[in-house]
């Protein structure tokens, strides 16, 4: 039987994004997509992940395995936490969007930056690479830039505004570290530009996702053109 992935996303951007490169890498996959973008309005009102957020997470995690999916996907790094409680309700690996660019980070150096534009981001970002470590019995140092003015403009169609902030903060990162990592998927389209400029490895977690997909299905991956 084909294997199906359940996608939950808090942005409607993001089920886009995650339809074209499920199609291009893995063609013979079903998928499809949950979106709720109150689980984000709500987090970035209230600037935390209450009990209500992570019931409403919850209940779509459990809704993704009632439709089947035998692999679930949350790609919001601000709800990260909830993921933890939800994995519990499910028999199916339910994933963070940034678990294998986390481990990658880790992996590939002890001197890390973090580059955010949603303050709900950062935090849970930073803690992930570290528990990682942590659970690598590694010492690492983190460094991270909070880029909230380039969040704004993108609310705002600035994409270009958007795109021009969040390079200049990679750029100004990239001095004090060996491996960069852009903690959100609206960022992910200037990871090779800002490798190039910076001479500095650069993680996304589109690709490292897809990567993630496939080892557990036991799927070839196909390179995106």
């Amino acid at each position: 039987m084909t294997e199906k992935v359940g996608f939950i996303h808090t942005a409607l951007a993001l089920a886009h994004l995650f339809k074209h490169q499920m199609a291009e890498v893995f063609p013979n996959v079903r998928a499809f997509h949950i979106v709720d973008e109150s689980l984000l309005q709500d987090l970035l009102e209230s600037g935390e992940l209450s009990s209500s957020i992570i019931r409403r997470l919850s209940a779509h995690v459990v809704l993704a395995r009632e439709g089947g999916a035998d692999l679930i996907m949350v790609t919001c790094s601000s709800t990260s936490p909830g993921v933890d409680v939800a994995r519990k309700l499910v028999d199916v690996p339910v994933l963070k969007i940034d678990d294998p660019m986390a481990e990658k980070a880790v992996e590939m150096s002890d001197s890390i930056g973090v580059l955010a534009t949603v303050k709900t981001t950062l935090i849970p970002s930073t803690e992930l690479i570290k528990s990682k470590a942590t659970m690598k019995d590694k010492f690492i140092r983190v460094e991270s830039i909070l880029c909230e003015k380039a969040f704004d403009l993108l609310l705002q169609g600035d994409r270009e505004g958007h795109d021009r902030l969040v390079k200049d903060a990679a750029l100004e990162l990239a001095e004090k570290i060996e491996v960069l990592v852009l903690a959100q998927a609206s960022m992910s389209h200037l990871a090779a530009e800002i490798e190039v400029a910076a001479k500095t490895p650069v993680l996304t977690s589109p690709n490292l996702a897809m990567e993630a997909i496939g080892r557990l299905l036991g799927t070839e991956t196909k390179k995106p053109h």
